[in-house]
Formats: C-alpha cells, sequence, structure tokens
C-alpha cells in the first residue's frame, strides 16, 4: 500500500512541473431550493507543455479553487499530441467544428505571432504555437471554440506522417526550393518591358 502511494507521489511530483495551465472560463450557476439559493461553480481549463501536447477540462463544485483543480485533472487526462513545424507553427492551414463552433486556423511566418480569440489564444499557448493565425466563425462559446480547436489540431498531419503513410520519404514529399523560384524570375523581365511599352 505505502509502496502504491510513494509510486502516486512521484508520479504527481513528476507531472507537475511540466504542464502550464490557463483558466479560460468561470460560470457561476445557482439552484433554488426550500431554504434560498445554491450557488456553485463551473470552471473550464486549458493544460498544455508548451512542446506539442495540449488538452482541456471542465469541473464543477460548490467552491471555486476546487472546479479548478477537478478541470486541471481532466484536462491532464486527455491529452492530445499535435506536430508543430520549427516548434513555432502549424504545418498547413486546417479547419475544426464541433456543434455550432467553427475555427479556422493559418500558419504564419516567424514574429507574426498570436493572432487568435481569447478561448483559442489559451489552447495555443498551451500548446506551444508562437506564430499562428486563427478566427472564429460560429458559436462564441468558450466550450464549442476550443472542442473545435482541438477537433481541428488532431487532423493535422506532418511530412513526417504523410511519408510515412504514403510509404515515401520526406524529400520526395516536400516541395524542391531551388526550382520553384526559376520560372517567377524569367517572367519578370518581359513584365517590365510590356509596362515600358
Amino acid at each position: 500500500m505505502a509502496e502504491r502511494e510513494n509510486r502516486r507521489d512521484r508520479r504527481d511530483r513528476d507531472e507537475t512541473p511540466e504542464f502550464a495551465d490557463r483558466l479560460v472560463a468561470i460560470n457561476r450557476v445557482s439552484k433554488t431550493v426550500k431554504g434560498g439559493k445554491r450557488f456553485g461553480f463551473a470552471a473550464l481549463v486549458v493544460v498544455g507543455d508548451q512542446k506539442g501536447r495540449v488538452g482541456f477540462g471542465k469541473g464543477k463544485a460548490k467552491e471555486v479553487p476546487e472546479a479548478i483543480r477537478k478541470a486541471t485533472e481532466q484536462a491532464k487526462r486527455g491529452l492530445v499530441r499535435v506536430p508543430l513545424r520549427e516548434g513555432r507553427t502549424l504545418h498547413h492551414d486546417i479547419e475544426g467544428r464541433w456543434g455550432a463552433g467553427k475555427v479556422v486556423m493559418r500558419t504564419a511566418p516567424t514574429g507574426t505571432g498570436i493572432i487568435a480569440g481569447g478561448p483559442m489564444r489559451a489552447v495555443f499557448e498551451m500548446l506551444g504555437v508562437q506564430d499562428v493565425v486563427a478566427k472564429s466563425i460560429g458559436s462564441q462559446n468558450p466550450y464549442n471554440m476550443i472542442r473545435a480547436t482541438i477537433d481541428g489540431l488532431t487532423k493535422e498531419s506532418s511530412p513526417r506522417m504523410v511519408a510515412q503513410r504514403r510509404g515515401k520519404k520526406v524529400a520526395d514529399i516536400l516541395p524542391k526550393r531551388d526550382e520553384a523560384p526559376a520560372p517567377v524570375a524569367e517572367a519578370a523581365p518581359e513584365a517590365a518591358e510590356q509596362a515600358s511599352a
């Protein structure tokens, strides 16, 4: 019994420092009973290691700290891994849907920052994304926005995953960088001649 408790303590110690959490929404609900009103709290929390893993959870309790603790525990149990390009942005543009929530996420160049609304911003910060442009086009309910964002992120695939699925090498799938700019450079002088004429 003592050994099991020691193992659990060690696991909690190992998990605690590597995860950051962000409280997204807290909702107070009341139940009217014979003696008056009873208040409860519902918390929505996003948890991540800022290195490509993220999860969300919700918790309900009579007190705010207990609701947040429950939500954090649930979020840690449901983490998803998302491949990131250069550890800072998405590999490609993606859409996510959940119920009436719809979000569009686009990859962005270095220095763009996180351009996203409240609940989506929390997901990207906990995930470790540094450059992304995102827009919510649907429900403004934070629960649906977060679920739609995570739905989109789980659809993302890296070149390595695509190569493995198709039985090819990563180099065969990625476009050749040397060949792409050549036609553009040749077309430019012709356009200049037409403009001067």
